[in-house]
């Protein structure tokens, strides 16, 4: 029944959590209720046996637990009066699920956690803790700031949210636009940590980047804007790629070295469909061209049949729609398997002398990688090893060490 209850929370707490503020109105309340809930199915459950609607059981439990505790501290707080009469008077049913995707509970989270009263690093910092359930470490890794500063504009985010009396809603038709950037910079990073996780032992949470996918269609079922398309048309064009990604024994397997049998043919076909459909709009952005990007790599027959001077030219696309390092760092990459790999090192050096990325383990191992290939065997172990000191992901780091063992004395 332990393994039962630690799966169900792994699946449904998000969920949970999601109608639990919709229910009572409070982010701290619906922490709370989550969590005395899953603590009172692991004394009950056992004995009793599990209900036959455990999700519907623990939203249910939650609410009750959570006014309970409410009206216990407002005894001895008096300005939580206000606070308790909030909250709906308690009922022995939990409402039904909503029946259409505009409703769903986790998109209103995710546009209030997204409301353009918050800062842009609070939405997608909430976001992520409070939608996805990712821990303060991993969402600071992300941004590359502290835990506790992090963990701050959390507490911050929920204040505003509470003082500001943000509503819990998704917005209206006329509004959506001006907030779907952020909403999908925030879906974006939630998938990418699901699909290549940060830190642990395993290289990738699937049902992370599989909620990513989810509420990706479900914003494309919402607001079918050509970048909400594209973004949908990455995250399954990356997904199509899972099975191939790693061993049997679970070590990272790089693109060039995958099975592409493994590939999940259904999902390229709707990524595939759905760059189409963009391109054709002209309306295309950031992650329309990745998306682009993907679906080239994704129709070629080989690794080395794949058209990198169609990918370099979508990558000098989105240098201009959205330049940052790590895109440039993609481009030199690309350009060095079209112009061979000493014009790739050239553009890498260049990066890297301008100080960005030097924190970033993957333009080390880029760079070692080209390095090999020009036969400069000690600039590359020097490479690697630096590579090696910056990776925090266990399959990453065992990869690194294979290469570094692969290279001659």
């Amino acid at each position: 029944m332990e393994n039962i209850i630690e799966a169900l929370y792994r699946t449904e707490s998000r969920r949970v959590l999601a109608t639990l503020i919709r229910l009572l109105g409070d982010f701290d309340a619906a922490e709370d209720g989550l969590q005395e809930a899953f603590r009172a199915a692991m004394e009950k459950w056992p004995i009793e046996g599990a209900p036959a609607n455990p999700t519907a059981w623990l939203i249910s439990t939650g609410r009750f637990k959570a006014i309970d505790n409410i009206r216990k501290t407002a005894k001895f707080d008096t300005t939580l009066e206000s606070v308790e009469d909030t909250i709906p008077a308690e009922t022995d049913e939990v409402p039904d699920p909503d029946e259409t995707p505009i409703e769903d509970d986790r998109l209103r989270l995710i546009f209030t956690c997204c409301h353009p009263a918050l800062g842009e690093d609070a939405r997608v910092a909430l976001t992520l803790r409070e939608v996805c359930g990712l821990t303060t470490e991993e969402i600071a890794r992300a941004f590359l700031t502290s835990t506790p500063s992090l963990a701050q504009r959390i507490v911050r985010a929920k204040s505003k949210i509470r003082e500001a009396r943000i509503p819990y809603e998704v917005p209206s038709r006329d509004d959506l636009p001006g907030r779907l950037d952020t909403v999908l910079q925030v879906i974006y990073l939630v998938f990418n940590e699901g699909y290549s996780a940060s830190t642990g032992s395993t290289l990738t949470r699937v049902e992370i980047s599989q909620e990513a996918i989810r509420l990706g269609r479900l914003l494309v079922a919402l607001l079918p804007e050509p970048e909400a398309e594209g973004l949908l048309a990455l995250m399954l064009l990356h997904e199509s790629r899972r099975a191939a990604r790693t061993s049997p024994s679970g070590e990272l397997v790089l693109m060039e070295a995958q099975d592409r049998s493994l590939w999940n043919n259904e999902l390229i076909e709707e990524g595939r469909s759905l760059v189409n459909r963009v391109l054709a709009s002209g309306r295309i952005g950031p992650y329309s061209i990745q998306a682009a990007i993907s679906a080239a790599y994704a129709t070629a027959a080989t690794h080395a049949a794949t058209d990198w001077g169609r990918i370099v030219g979508y990558y000098d696309l989105l240098m201009q729609v959205a330049q940052s390092p790590v895109v440039e760092l993609n481009r030199a990459v690309a350009v060095a398997m079209r112009d061979g790999p000493g014009a790739g090192l050239r553009l890498i050096d260049a990066i890297l002398m301008r100080g960005e990325l030097s924190h970033y383990h993957w333009i080390f191992s880029a760079r070692a990688d080209l390095q090999q290939r020009l036969g400069m065997t000690k600039e590359a172990r020097l490479s690697f090893k630096k590579a090696l000191g910056l990776a925090r992901q266990d399959p990453e780091r065992r990869f690194l060490e294979r290469r570094m063992a692969e290279l001659p004395n």
